[in-house]
């Protein structure tokens, strides 16, 4: 595996993760006791917590990463290993 195509699986792994973490721990600004900022939705989030929830999510994508590597990458598991998937013969 190359570099760019194991940043690939990285990226879209990570991106998958963020959306995953980015609603805990998010309270409206209609329910916190310094109410709504002037021109903002009372649904808009009153203390997202961003660099915190970007840092979690670099280290579970990377825990996931490592093991989708060693699963796939190492040969743990392979194509073979899926059932029903159709066996096609080489033509060469």
């Amino acid at each position: 595996m190359n570099f760019a195509f194991g940043f690939a699986i990285y990226f879209v792994i990570w991106w998958i993760t963020l959306f995953a973490i980015l609603p805990f721990g998010v309270r409206p600004q209609g329910e916190t006791e310094e109410g709504t900022v002037p021109g903002s939705a009372e649904s808009a989030p009153s203390k997202p917590h961003f660099i915190p929830k970007l840092i979690a999510t670099t280290l579970i994508a990377g825990l996931i990463y490592l093991g989708v590597y060693f699963i796939v990458f190492q040969g743990v598991v392979t194509l073979d290993d899926i059932p029903f998937l159709p066996r096609y013969e080489s033509m060469y």
